[in-house]
């Protein structure tokens, strides 16, 4: 452990962070940066730095990467339409790139040698972390208390910080059971009565939508407008990436949108039951597809769908550095060149209905796709020969005894 000078350490601010900070201290007798990341969360970061400070560490980074967050991680991703195991929106898996790019540059800036997480041995984020860490600065040593020391639930942690002296701020209240992570894309929730697959979440958990059965009984009606791929104005208005996903989340919390319930399979081995709200997200899903309906291929739109599953499992597993995901991404950004246009749609009790599409660069032809007199756009008459040779290969196996009936 003497072979470590300095560390950065991704540092919340919170019980186990702060233990981490002290821990590598007396372990490996190393000075410690701390880095913490405001990717929205919805709670104040500024605070850390005190409490850094309590702790004895003189490099501090506090960092609004909000806006970064949304355009270079979030959006890319949902070019893709990336979905995990049919439903997972990848919340927590695509901020993990952003925070370990960080811990890098800032080991870079400051000369150290390692960095540090918090991430405990059995959960995904470890080997995201590292594995971003890894593709980025190959040589760089990570930390993982976890898989090292013998601290093992809060009891003992708040035991170390007693015998430790390490400030810790007692919250009045009562609190939550669940082991949750936000940042701008979604909140996640897991441990407590999740454990059990067949229990119910408590209603009281949710903390960013309201119930769909509580929801207005007045739909909300929206317009998106899209460039390559990505929204840049909502009714009009031009917003700033952050601030598309601010506001959806808002409207789409209040019309109960985006409530997710599901087992899920770890890349570590294991199955795991979480809840998450994801409402701008959900939103933002239904709208790319519908925009892409009238703006791909048709071949290329089917194909973007047959990639898909592999990009997002290659997100959710943490290879987003990888240069299978950024040979994937080229592809995806290529097609986005003409997805151009508006989506209009209507939020209600929990539902994101799409009501219209518009593009100048649409390949929807009325005049072909009419049920109405067509004036020779299309000679139906065509279609025979087509259907023919697509059923010769059938007709040929029917024909040599190969009956199915």
């Amino acid at each position: 452990m003497s072979d470590v000078n300095k560390v950065v350490l991704a540092y919340s601010g919170g019980l186990d962070t702060s233990v981490i900070v002290r821990w590598l201290q007396q372990e490996y007798n190393c000075e410690v940066v701390t880095f913490t990341a405001d990717i929205g969360q919805g709670e104040e970061v500024e605070p850390a730095r005190a409490k850094a400070e309590a702790l004895g560490v003189n490099e501090i980074y506090i960092e609004d990467l909000r806006e970064e967050y949304v355009r270079d991680y979030v959006y890319p991703m949902f070019r893709a339409n990336a979905v995990y195991e049919g439903e997972y929106l990848l919340g927590t898996s695509i901020a993990r790139p952003l925070i370990a790019k960080r811990l890098i540059e800032i080991a870079n800036e400051t000369g150290a040698d390692a960095i540090s997480h918090g991430a405990t041995g059995k959960g995904n984020d470890q080997v995201r972390f590292e594995l971003g860490a890894y593709g980025l600065k190959p040589g760089v040593q990570v930390i993982a208390p976890w898989r090292e020391w013998h601290l093992s639930s809060r009891d003992t942690l708040m035991a170390y910080c007693a015998e430790h002296d390490i400030p810790v701020e007692m919250k009045r209240g009562k609190k939550s059971p669940y082991s949750m992570d936000a940042n701008l894309l979604h909140i996640s929730y897991e441990g407590g009565n999740l454990e059990d697959p067949w229990a119910e979440a408590d209603e009281d958990m949710w903390r960013w939508s309201v119930s769909p059965l509580n929801a207005p009984d007045t739909p909300l009606e929206l317009t998106l407008t899209y460039r390559k791929g990505d929204i840049v104005a909502i009714d009009g208005k031009e917003m700033t990436p952050a601030q598309v996903l601010t506001f959806l989340n808002k409207v789409g919390g209040e019309h109960g949108v985006g409530r997710l319930d599901i087992v899920e399979n770890r890349y570590v081995g294991m199955k795991s039951r979480g809840c998450y709200e994801t409402p701008g997200g959900t939103i933002m899903l239904k709208a790319h597809r519908a925009i892409e309906s009238i703006t791909l291929d048709r071949e290329v739109a089917h194909l973007k769908d047959e990639l898909m599953p592999r990009y997002a499992k290659l997100i959710y597993n943490g290879y987003w550095w990888s240069p299978e995901r950024r040979m994937l991404q080229a592809a995806i950004d290529d097609t986005q060149t003409f997805v151009n246009g508006d989506v209009r749609l209507k939020l209600y009790k929990g539902n994101v209905i799409v009501t219209g599409r518009r593009s100048e660069d649409t390949l929807f032809d009325e005049a072909v796709a009419t049920f109405e007199d067509d004036a020779g756009a299309y000679d139906q008459k065509d279609a025979e020969g087509f259907i023919k040779l697509n059923a010769l290969r059938l007709r040929i196996a029917a024909s040599k005894g190969r009956d199915l009936l």
